[in-house]
């Protein structure tokens, strides 16, 4: 935005005693790793260091396209698609926050095909939340939906990147189907795209990503059809303490373009995850039902899952 600060920090004290430390940062500088490493630096000034005990590291010249630049990885995040009925207003759309415990967790997992059931939690989720939201959306069965996986590239280069560096190194990955291949699928069948999504981001998908820059003028990743999904749960923002003492909730407060999945404890002290999703309206309570019919299967199946509707 113009005139907007880079950076700006805002702290609220609460008659109750309570705290809000609130931050906005412009999305150019770093990205979540990044700044989890900011504010660890900020942590231990606070706590008497004279130094960060990683130091920031620039080098932006280490991401720059190349010369002459030049694509070769396929980047259907930056297609150019034409809206579409999907594209409605931030005012008829509803956002809310879903916890997955333990239970939770292993009861989606038990949906995944044997040989898949290894695979990560973000990963098992994710293919499950994409499901239900399309299922929730009811496009056309031949409407081509889309994930974009948001992926931390940093271990994918080698030599690594230096220790210290801020900057961004992410990708948005996308994987594709039709709302009919994925609502008539099992999970196993969006759980194998969102794997494959992220397994092709390497070091010179990131190459050909910072070429297609240059090339094609900056443009913006499409969100048409589109779920993004960002997982927050690794930047470590529940550890940060500024002198008050760890945060009760530290993370994204909404996700309305981008669906968030953060560390969290529900109030009857279980350690998960919580997501945020903002969809049109009469979708949520269609996605509400969704979940709530698939964890009653799970219930009735011998499992001791409860519907995440009731566990914040």
């Amino acid at each position: 935005m113009i005139n907007c600060p880079l950076l700006l920090i805002q702290v609220t004290r609460l008659r109750c005693g309570g705290i809000v430390f609130a931050l906005r940062l412009n999305h150019t500088m770093s990205d979540a790793t990044g700044l989890n490493q900011f504010l660890s630096a900020m942590c231990e000034m606070v706590h008497g260091a004279r130094t960060p005990s990683i130091q920031p590291v620039w080098e932006r010249h280490i991401l720059m396209a190349r010369n002459p630049p030049q694509v070769t990885c396929s980047h259907h995040e930056y297609d150019q698609l034409a809206d579409t009925s999907d594209n409605i207003p931030l005012t008829m759309k509803t956002h809310r926050s879903f916890f997955f415990g333990p239970a939770d967790l292993s009861a989606i997992r038990g949906l995944a095909p044997p040989h898949l059931r290894h695979c990560s939690t973000f990963d098992v989720l994710t293919a499950f939340l994409w499901r239900c939201r399309t299922i929730a959306i009811q496009p056309n069965p031949n409407e081509e939906m889309r994930i974009i996986v948001i992926v931390n590239a940093r271990n994918r280069f080698n030599p690594p990147l230096p220790r210290g560096y801020y900057g961004n190194c992410t990708a948005y990955s996308v994987a594709m189907a039709t709302a009919g291949e994925i609502s008539r699928n099992s999970l196993g069948f969006t759980l194998g795209l969102v794997r494959k999504a992220k397994a092709n981001v390497t070091e010179e998908y990131m190459r050909s990503v910072a070429d297609l820059m240059v090339i094609k003028g900056r443009p913006w990743y499409t969100m048409v059809r589109s779920y993004l999904v960002s997982d927050v749960t690794r930047a470590m923002f529940a550890e940060m303490n500024f002198g008050w003492g760890k945060p009760k909730f530290a993370g994204p407060a909404k996700g309305n373009v981008a669906s968030f999945q953060i560390l969290y404890r529900n109030k009857n002290g279980e350690d998960g995850i919580l997501v945020t999703l903002c969809i049109p309206t009469p979708a949520m309570e269609r996605f509400e039902k969704e979940l709530d019919s698939t964890f009653k299967e799970q219930s009735n199946g011998g499992g001791d899952a409860k519907s995440p509707l009731s566990s914040l």
